[in-house]
């Protein structure tokens, strides 16, 4: 996609899903697509780390179990750059545990998502932070 294809049509929100997982990216990026929604993907926190800069999506999704760079280091190392301190980063695991949630928390995440989720969680979730964002 080029700058051009994405200027003519500003009101296109834009999301990365980082997920070591090639299902779950997959799942996300047409449930994603079908709402609307120019997808970005990422395999892990480093290949995530340039895809931020150089697409500066409206929300992320990142995963926690990666490896190299998991999803707590990941979402820590974008919340400091001043570009994207306001861009939600919501968390992605397949535990629903209360240490999961609060240490997201900790390093910048807005909420969290336990895999797997449904296309309508994905959608709201989108829905709900991108509009936060925009307040802002």
């Amino acid at each position: 996609m080029t700058e051009a294809d994405t200027s003519a049509n500003p009101v296109t929100k834009k999301v990365l899903v980082i997920d070591d997982s090639n299902t779950i990216r997959r799942s996300a990026e047409i449930f994603l697509k079908q709402g609307g929604y120019e997808v970005v993907l990422a395999e892990d926190g480093f290949d995530a780390l340039s895809k931020v800069n150089d697409h500066d999506p409206d929300v992320i999704f990142c995963d926690i179990l990666m490896p190299r760079l998991d999803g707590y280091q990941t979402c820590a190392i974008i919340k400091r750059n001043p570009r994207f301190t306001s861009t939600p980063v919501i968390m992605l695991s397949s535990k629903d545990g209360l240490f999961d949630k609060a240490r997201g928390r900790m390093v910048g995440s807005q909420d969290y998502l336990t895999k797997p989720f449904t296309k309508d969680q994905l959608l709201q979730a989108v829905a709900q932070y991108s509009a936060l964002a925009e307040s802002k």
